[in-house]
């Protein structure tokens, strides 16, 4: 007997072995035990997800022997002739090799006859968005008024290229995409079932492959029990898909952690020596970072994979916006792979790119403290030391000369040499209107933050704390993780321990301009500048003569 393809063996026969899609098994099955069944079906989904196979078991639910149910015996003879293909009352017809009209036509003189063997003739028309528009006008009228003995179940991929009026006139259930738990158990399932030893690891790996699609899931598995002759382990997929396996990629993102690339670059020969397809390689990679910027902002959820414990030590010692640059840097190297001189060199090229826009942390302020001037201090004078005398009482003229000698500042001396030195350190704070731009400008921001700043005008800096206003529009980007990176940033910068101060912009509110005001202002300049520059110049003036031509001013940009 020859070999049976598990994507063929292990085809559910009924509803309860269908794995996911419940939202249309719910459906389907009430339809059936209620006898509310109508006289068209649709399945869309992408390939793989099951859209034949359940058409085919509503075929037999309705045709079963024992009646009408959602649970057909399975045992009687209409039951075995659809599984094995052999119904004739069940027609399948694959639209992508059938699309003439005349084909269409020619299917639909039967549909007036009565079923030979089934309660139904039912009419499975696979890929249905290939007929051609002849075709769905022939199959209009029939599925507007089709005859009671007569079911249509259609399947596509694509769903938007069926016409609205056939549409109308069908149930229609979206088959969704299946997830890697649903994959990866059922794989196991049913390698326990034909006794073959496998790991956890290499199920995901396939599962991930498959991309949401259980046939090429089985497909690979098929693949992946020749390949090893047997046990599915982690290695043999790895080899077999041309991916990377758990340990390569923690050395690559431990390497990216350290700024270390010698190691990185021997890692990616390490993976072409191993003929590794890089495309699979960028996948993972995409993954793991995803998997980190998740770890960063959600650290309660629970890991899915193996190596979810190493990501989670990994992700606590990144810098989140870094991995987030990471990420965009390594979706842009998998894009732009195919214009690289060759498959390895575009993946070099992206790992030492992300070591070059990887934030440099810059050397704390402490080793560098900002230099003020020195408060003025009082002088001192140093008593000369006093004899002890043993056993006896200091006599009165020495304790008049150690009152004279040692000066005692008044109370209120104390108090007003205290409130001056807190007076300079408020002083020493460095900001005003004139230099607050600038030294925005000079912080190492990212993302939310940098806008706040950028779009943050100076007030007033007293008492340590400094005042910003923000435009009401813009209230959106003080949000508290902003506001709390933002004064780390100007202690950081200042050398002084400050607090920042939001407050809505007021009439008689003097307040400085924002860095952003001033970078769209000066961007307006130079996009004067430039459009003078061209309508002044001679050359172009003489082309527009010449040509009848004229300047579209909107395509000129200044040069930086």
């Amino acid at each position: 007997m020859s070999y049976l393809v598990l994507a063929r063996k292990w085809r559910p026969k009924s509803f309860a072995e269908v794995v996911g899609q419940q939202h249309v098994l719910r459906a389907l099955i009430n339809g059936l035990d209620q006898n509310r069944l109508h006289h068209a079906f649709l399945f869309s989904g992408t390939r793989g997800v099951g859209k034949t196979t359940l058409a085919r078991i509503l075929a037999k639910s309705l045709n079963c022997e024992q009646g009408i149910s959602s649970t057909p015996c399975g045992e009687c003879q209409s039951c075995n002739e659809v599984d094995n293909g052999r119904f004739v009352d069940l027609i399948e017809v694959d639209a992508a090799s059938r699309t003439k009209v005349d084909d269409t036509r020619e299917l639909l003189d039967n549909v007036q006859y009565a079923p030979s063997r089934g309660r139904y003739k039912v009419y499975l028309i696979d890929e249905v968005h290939m007929l051609s528009t002849s075709s769905f006008n022939a199959l209009l009228k029939t599925l507007e008024e089709p005859p009671p003995h007569v079911k249509f179940l259609f399947a596509t991929t694509d769903p938007q290229k069926l016409p609205v009026t056939i549409l109308s006139r069908c149930l229609q259930f979206n088959l969704r995409r299946l997830d890697l738990t649903q994959i990866s158990e059922y794989l196991a399932f049913i390698l326990q079932q034909e006794q073959i030893n496998f790991e956890t690891e290499a199920l995901l790996q396939l599962a991930r492959a498959a991309d949401g699609s259980m046939r090429d899931a089985l497909s690979l598995l098929d693949q992946a029990i020749a390949f090893a002759g047997g046990e599915v382990s982690s290695e043999v997929v790895f080899q077999m898909l041309g991916s990377i396996s758990q340990d390569q990629l923690l050395q690559i993102l431990e390497a990216l952690l350290r700024h270390d690339a010698q190691a990185l670059l021997q890692q990616s020969a390490e993976l072409a020596a191993l003929g590794r397809d890089f495309y699979a390689v960028f996948d993972k990679l995409l993954t793991s970072l995803q998997q980190i910027a998740t770890l960063q902002m959600v650290p309660d959820m629970e890991p899915m994979d193996s190596v979810a414990p190493q990501l989670a030590e990994i992700a606590a010692q990144f810098n989140p916006e870094t991995v987030q640059l990471l990420y965009q840097i390594a979706l842009h190297g998998k894009r732009d792979l195919s214009w690289a001189a060759d498959p390895k060199s575009g993946f070099d090229m992206t790992l030492l790119r992300m070591l070059s826009f990887q934030p440099v942390t810059a050397p704390p302020l402490e080793d560098k403290p900002l230099k003020k001037p020195p408060s003025p201090r009082k002088p001192v004078v140093t008593p000369p030391p006093v004899p002890e005398v043993v056993r006896s009482a200091p006599s009165p003229v020495v304790q008049a000369v150690k009152r004279q000698e040692i000066p005692q500042p008044a109370t209120d001396e104390v108090k007003l040499a205290a409130n001056d030195q807190q007076i300079d350190t408020f002083v020493s704070v460095d900001l005003s209107p004139a230099n607050w731009t600038q030294i925005i400008a000079e912080l190492n921001l990212s993302a939310l933050t940098r806008q706040l700043a950028e779009n943050s005008a100076f007030i007033r800096c007293e008492q340590q704390t400094v005042h910003l206003s923000l435009s009401p529009e813009l209230e959106h980007l003080a949000t508290t993780k902003s506001q709390e990176r933002l004064q780390a940033a100007l202690v950081k910068k200042l050398g002084q321990d400050i607090k920042l101060n939001f407050t809505p912009p007021g009439e008689n509110q003097q307040s400085s301009q924002t860095l952003a005001v001033e970078r769209a202002e000066q961007q307006t300049i130079k996009q004067q500048q430039a459009v003078e520059s061209i309508n002044n110049d001679p050359s172009v003036e003489a082309i527009k003569n010449t040509f009848n031509a004229r300047i579209i001013e909107n395509s000129i940009k200044p040069l930086d």
